[in-house]
């Protein structure tokens, strides 16, 4: 079941909110833990197909359009993660945060160091060229981090293998809790069906991901 919901997300530094349209995607049993999901720059719509998946894993996962918290830093993420726990749907404890692309770079440098709310990260093909300084980056990490790559992804230079491999080894030398999966000759956007879909890196990166959630997101706080 989908269904639209409307987010506020106070602007820092402003009195007055901006308003983030996103939707719920129910679980299969009608409640389950939250996962806040962010889409790429194709926008939400191209990614309600991985937004069901993740459902049917039994999760309730309120999706949102990554353009529209294009430099926000963080705000409008950190008011979805707020917000979200608050479904009539959702089951309690901490959340799960999943980004794709744009969104996954966001997810990437911000959910990470909210561990009071945030159980696990998973980023697929994130955005990584914004990130300058990659040992900042992954000392914010305080919560299980899974990130997939493809080694063939090019796509505006926005999310290259070198630059996933530096932040993988910065974790590991500072023992933060990270793991990266990467897919050789495999290219962007490899979950979306389409013109890049790639069927056997998606489905592993699904059971990866299914394994990871079920791990770090049980029924309970």
């Amino acid at each position: 079941m989908t269904k639209t919901i409307y987010l506020l997300a106070a602007m820092v530094g402003f009195t007055i909110g901006t308003c983030a349209q996103a939707q719920e995607f129910t679980p299969p049993g009608g409640k389950g833990r939250v996962i806040v999901a962010v889409s790429g720059s194709m926008g939400a719509k191209a990614y309600e197909g991985p937004a069901r998946k993740l459902a049917s894993f039994g999760y309730d996962v309120i999706l949102l359009d990554g353009n529209s918290m294009v430099g926000d830093h963080g705000v409008g993420l950190k008011a979805a993660i707020d917000k979200a726990p608050q479904s009539p749907n959702a089951l309690p404890g901490k959340v799960g945060v999943v980004g794709f692309s744009l969104g996954g770079g966001q997810v990437l440098g911000y959910a990470p160091q909210w561990s009071d709310q945030v159980a696990v990260v998973v980023v697929m093909y994130p955005l990584t060229s914004v990130y300058k300084d990659i040992p900042a980056t992954v000392g914010r990490i305080k919560v299980p981090v899974l990130m997939f790559a493809g080694e063939k992804d090019t796509f505006k230079n926005c999310c290259l293998i070198e630059t996933a491999r530096s932040i993988a080894s910065a974790a590991a030398a500072a023992n933060a809790p990270f793991e990266l999966v990467t897919y050789p000759n495999v290219g962007h956007d490899f979950v979306v069906e389409g013109m890049r879909y790639d069927g056997k890196a998606a489905a592993d990166a699904w059971a990866r991901t299914q394994t990871m959630l079920k791990q770090h997101l049980s029924d309970t706080p």
